[in-house]
């Protein structure tokens, strides 16, 4: 079985293990089972496998196997595996033995899982009623029991198979979740473009304030694997929703990424990423998608910060756009440090406090480019929306505006930015790193044009998409007329011989 083939059986198993709930319980509930679930039967089947193989060499010293198990990577008690939960299926009680489960994994391995499972109950009234909710729980405990499912090491190899199937199935649960999709899930083409742009360099750190499920996180650190062969390098987060938190935890295991901090806490109200002296810590890369103009952000306490982020002006309170660009900004380090958020267009042109705010930036040459989006790329939101990157360190003081709204892979819900070689990421890409003008898609705008413009940063401004219309010719235009007026008079006649056959 080739490595596609493996992944493609996995995603599709662990895509069919929702069938359990659905019709029965919300897509936006149901997806924290389907998604710890998958967690756990992925350590139980990394356990299992490492202690067969220890049994297979040192068969006659358990104490020596128990001895090899306390290295794991995930130590899980007895009683608490996938095995252990599947085999008393049939039994009342299936809720509160997964808790009791998870508890006990959390309790194992509290400098890593401490806290993640808190926000989920197996043994919730959300599930139904106790009859009903032990037949949901022992079908979706078949469902992973399935040999498709099967992770174990020895069988699927050293392949991302699981990171990758967990990307699958928040990529899936975004797509249906409607309005609140975007609060953890970043689109890949969006997050892949955003890491490219940002090209996170062996030994830096990058954070990510709004990292929902970590995602976007995740691909920036990538980038230093592909380019480096390297795993030199930190992620650190922060995440408001707890088992929005919770995913980004256990994305990041699933994919390898020991070396992260994700924080749990409103990043604008209360930042938790500080350094030892209580001050906000400074970043290399700085990337976010974060929710678009939040209401009620916390303006309130945002005058008294003691970090100073709000010293440019205080945003809106019912827009909070700004007031995560501020804090992103804040956390730049002075010299490496580098920015991408993405932002709904307002941002670029509304005034008021944030006009005062945006002319701030501009004037101490942090902007670096505006990329305009294409519309309904983004999950829940059908707006178009704009790529901000800033720089601590910008060779020149212009800025260069792209316009990339008009070119993508239509889809009936969601379009696409498309990937590969002659693409709309590649094109992207290739005119932010030649920073020159192109007809009709880029512009690069001196100080002096932008602050003519009253520091309005809206794209068309500086950008000449204007078509002019083809000339049109009458002759060309009368003869296609008279050719479609004997086509149907041709078919008027053939219609009269139908209607005599049958007699009209």
């Amino acid at each position: 079985m080739n490595d596609q083939i493996k992944q493609d059986t996995v995603n599709r198993a662990a895509w069919a293990a929702c069938g359990t709930f659905r019709g029965t319980v919300d897509p936006a509930i149901y997806k924290d089972y389907i998604l710890v679930m998958l967690f756990l039967k992925y350590v139980s089947d990394v356990w299992q496998d490492h202690h067969d193989e220890y049994a297979r060499e040192y068969g006659n010293e358990p104490a020596l196997i128990a001895e090899m198990m306390k290295n794991e990577r995930f130590v899980l008690p007895d009683g608490a595996t996938f095995s252990a939960l599947h085999a008393r299926r049939h039994e009342p009680g299936n809720g509160e033995r997964i808790d009791k489960a998870l508890s006990a994994i959390e309790d194992a391995n509290l400098g890593k899982l401490n806290n993640v499972f808190q926000d989920i109950s197996f043994n919730a009234n959300k599930l139904g009623e106790e009859a009903q909710k032990n037949d949901l729980l022992r079908q979706l405990l078949e469902d992973f029991a399935k040999p498709e499912l099967d992770m174990r090491p020895s069988r699927i190899g050293n392949l991302d198979v699981i990171g990758n199937a967990y990307e699958y199935l928040i990529k899936n649960f975004a797509s249906d979740a409607g309005r609140k999709a975007g609060e953890f899930y970043t689109p890949p083409e969006v997050s892949e473009l955003m890491a490219i742009l940002m090209d996170m360099r062996e030994g830096e750190e990058a954070c990510d304030p709004a990292c929902g499920s970590g995602s976007l996180l995740m691909k920036c650190g990538r980038r230093v694997q592909e380019k480096y062969g390297s795993k030199k390098y930190a992620l650190y987060g922060q995440e408001s929703i707890g088992s929005t938190w919770a995913l980004a935890k256990m994305n990041m295991f699933l994919h390898g990424e020991d070396n992260h901090r994700i924080e749990w806490g409103d990043t604008i109200r209360n930042p938790k990423l500080l350094d030892g002296d209580d001050k906000l810590k400074h970043f290399d890369v700085v990337v976010a998608n974060p929710p678009f103009s939040l209401d009620k952000w916390g303006q309130d306490t945002a005058e008294s910060d003691k970090f100073k982020r709000f010293r440019r002006g205080l945003p809106p309170r019912t827009k909070g756009d700004y007031a995560f660009i501020l804090h992103m900004v804040e956390t730049m380090k002075p010299r490496t440090g580098r920015m991408a958020v993405v932002v709904p267009h307002g941002v670029l042109f509304r005034g008021g406090a944030e006009g005062k705010i945006r002319q701030k930036l501009i004037e101490e040459n942090l902007l670096d480019c505006v990329i305009g989006l294409p519309e309904k790329l983004f999950y829940g939101t059908g707006i178009p929306a704009a790529i901000l990157i800033l720089r601590k360190s910008k060779p020149d003081k212009d800025v260069l505006f792209i316009d990339a709204s008009r070119e993508f892979k239509s889809g009936k819900n969601q379009n696409q930015l498309t990937t590969g070689p002659d693409s709309n990421l590649a094109k992207i890409i290739a005119t932010v790193e030649a920073g020159q003008s192109v007809p009709k898609y880029a512009h690069l705008a001196t100080p002096e044009e932008i602050k003519a413009n009253e520091f309005n940063l809206n794209i068309p401004r500086y950008v000449d998409t204007f078509e002019e219309e083809a000339e049109i010719d009458l002759v060309a235009i009368r003869t296609e007329r008279l050719k479609l007026k004997e086509e149907l008079a041709a078919l008027e006649v053939k219609m009269d011989g139908y209607l005599k056959e049958l007699g009209f």
